[in-house]
């Protein structure tokens, strides 16, 4: 499998030094992203939370962890989060590769890590893999590693970076509207750079409060008066395909959404012409999905003589 190209007129996905993205890497990354193996209860993996259909997040309100657990916010999108410098709704997490293994051993999953990773060794398929990436047998870092990797070739280009690059006919007349109508009512001061959003935290209600959530955001990291219901911006890209929105979840209309954030974000009240030629300009941010995080793939089988138990 090949390496996705950034969307056209962007930058290649930043990297860290010492993860660099290889073709085999991604391979062993996508399996995996798509393992249940990988969880407490084999429930659950990565693309639980991510599936294709919702937009790489779950289509619930607040994610499901593995064990039954509920969790408290929704899931975020991954399409295009190699972009990102900080992760989760607060940003606890400042590399791609913590905020996977936070997944992983978290709520989430619910894994303990040591125990997975020898799961992972005495499965063949897997055991050459990593031997072959990282020289070594599977061990916690070497396994969000490779995830990260995968991640970051989640990449959806879209009509929207045609326009950017010329194409005055990629967008209608409608979505040129709308793009005009986030420009002039200054939502782009937020939601900006190549995910149109992801880039930085805001308060969820600079001109009103958010009436459905008493989540206090960025404050529970950093214990900071002036973080109080700060989250980091969502990406408009794919977000017609992400409902429910909101860090809770509670809003399944995009136009509804839109609205909120004109009444509470920039204190307007927005019109029906408003809404109606932002939704469609939003609609120009969907992107084409690369096919190879849409097909499970083909995962090693497991050689332990004894099955992981479900439940201890």
């Amino acid at each position: 499998m090949g390496l996705a190209a950034p969307p056209a007129g962007f930058d290649a996905v930043p990297t860290p030094a010492d993860n660099p993205t290889t073709p085999e890497k991604v391979a062993l990354g996508r399996q995996l992203f798509f393992d249940t193996r990988l969880s407490a209860d084999e429930s659950r993996s990565c693309y639980s939370c991510h599936v294709c259909e919702h937009g790489l997040t779950d289509g619930l309100p607040v994610a499901q962890g593995a064990l039954g657990k509920q969790l408290t916010r929704s899931s975020p999108s991954l399409w295009n989060i190699g972009y990102h410098t900080e992760f989760y709704w607060d940003g606890r997490s400042s590399s791609l590769e913590a905020q996977a293994k936070a997944a992983w051993t978290g709520g989430n999953m619910g894994a303990n890590a040591d125990e997975v990773v020898a799961m992972l060794n005495g499965i063949d398929g897997y055991a050459s893999q990593f031997q072959d990436v990282f020289g070594e047998g599977a061990t916690p870092d070497n396994v969000v590693q490779a995830i990260a990797a995968f991640e970051r070739t989640l990449l959806t280009p879209s009509r929207f970076d045609d326009f950017l690059n010329g194409k005055a006919s990629a967008l209608n007349d409608q979505e040129q509207k709308g793009l005009q109508r986030v420009v002039q009512k200054g939502c782009i001061i937020c939601h900006n750079g190549v995910g149109a959003g992801g880039g930085m935290f805001q308060k969820f209600g600079i001109r009103g409060r958010y009436e459905y959530s008493d989540d206090l955001g960025r404050y529970n990291v950093t214990k900071k008066e002036a973080d109080k219901y700060f989250f980091k911006v969502p990406m408009w890209r794919n977000v017609t395909r992400t409902a429910p929105y909101f860090n809770d979840g509670s809003i399944w209309d995009l136009s509804e959404a839109v609205r909120i954030m004109g009444r509470i974000q920039i204190g307007q009240k927005l019109t029906d012409d408003d809404v109606d030629a932002i939704v469609a300009f939003l609609h120009s941010l969907e992107g084409k999905m690369p096919q190879e995080a849409m097909v499970l793939p083909v995962l090693p089988a497991s050689t332990l003589a004894t099955p992981k138990p479900v439940f201890k």
